[in-house]
């Protein structure tokens, strides 16, 4: 890039990399935190924007909009340069369907709740934090409505269901917590207990609920969130690895069972995603050196949008002849 392009929060991480003057503010800051930028090279697809997420909270959005204007000589640009993928919204593909998103407070499920509304659908969304569906809600409008719940709860996934109505077109599970890396002689039952709970149990009890007003009108469309975890055994810990794979199993029989009702489930893998999803305290340090190596080769790390554009695909009505697949939306490290 020469010295008089324009850079902005949505200029990627390789465009900043590669300008004159962006190039030199990134690696300064990368330098003063101590960061190699070799460890940029799974996100130079992505916005700058992105890095606020991937550093869960270490660098604030003053410091992106500080590094622009210093990019720009202290003028806020006023043209976006070219981020490369760009969210294109298809007016009216979920008009008049009522979707469930789990999860719809942050990241995936809140990207994915949002595509749902802007392309007219009406979502119930659900997520464990009641302050932050307000925000989304006050960002998103009436068509979303918010339930603050626990999905391994009874009286939770009852909430959901009244809330959704006699209607229910679509569920995504998204909702998921990460483990501590531990290996199986390391994992704790608390850690077992909480991580199997959430992404598993949690998945089959909301998805169990919404299926009887599907069966009813012999239609319905579900995606479940499994992981590049659910794919290969050395992409993170014991009860996450295992939680994924149960989705796996989770999604294939239901989609065998439901398939001549009308109903489809399907799942999707994602792999490195910027979300900022904090891990436990205490991470394992036997199984973070074993599974480091092979993290180092995640090709590349999607945006929270791109990962909604997989499930929404799947959830409406373009996904129409697909049963019980597993979409690997992993920037190509399942082939690996």
């Amino acid at each position: 890039m020469s010295e008089n392009s324009t850079l902005t929060a949505q200029s990627t991480i390789a465009q900043w990399l590669d300008h004159p003057v962006g190039g030199e503010l990134v690696r300064g800051l990368l330098a003063q935190a101590g960061v190699d930028e070799d460890k940029l090279a799974p996100v130079r697809g992505l916005p700058l924007q992105q890095l606020v997420a991937l550093s869960q909270g270490s660098m604030p959005q003053e410091v992106i909009d500080g590094l622009v204007l210093q990019a720009n000589g202290g003028v806020a640009p006023t043209e976006q340069a070219d981020a490369g993928w760009r969210e294109v919204v298809t007016s009216g593909r979920f008009a008049g369907k009522t979707v469930i998103v789990t999860g719809a407070a942050s990241g995936i499920g809140r990207a994915t709740a949002s595509r749902v509304v802007r392309e007219g659908g009406r979502v119930v969304a659900v997520d464990i934090s009641a302050e932050r569906l307000d925000e989304v809600r006050a960002e998103l409008g009436e068509n979303l409505i918010p339930v603050a719940g626990d999905i391994t709860k009874q009286e939770s996934i009852d909430a959901i269901i009244a809330a959704a109505g006699e209607r229910i077109d679509a569920l995504a599970n998204v909702a998921g917590i990460n483990d501590d890396f531990s290996p199986l002689h390391e994992t704790t039952d608390a850690m077992w207990d909480r991580v199997i709970g959430v992404n598993l149990t949690g998945t089959f009890k909301l998805t169990r609920a919404v299926l009887p007003a599907m069966l009813a009108v012999s239609a319905g469309s579900i995606v479940n969130v499994a992981s590049e975890a659910a794919l290969r055994g050395d992409a993170s810990g014991n009860a996450y690895t295992v939680s994924k794979h149960g989705v796996i199993g989770l999604t294939r029989s239901a989609a065998f069972m439901y398939g001549p009702d009308g109903i489809r489930v399907n799942a999707i893998a994602p792999g490195g995603v910027a979300t900022g999803i904090p891990f436990p305290p205490n991470v394992s340090a036997a199984g973070s050196a074993r599974l480091r190596p092979f993290q180092a080769q995640i090709p590349t790390v999607a945006t929270a949008e791109q990962l909604a554009a997989s499930i929404t695909f799947l959830l409406s009505d373009d996904g129409v002849n697909i049963n019980g697949a597993v979409l690997p939306s992993d920037g190509g490290w399942s082939v690996q």
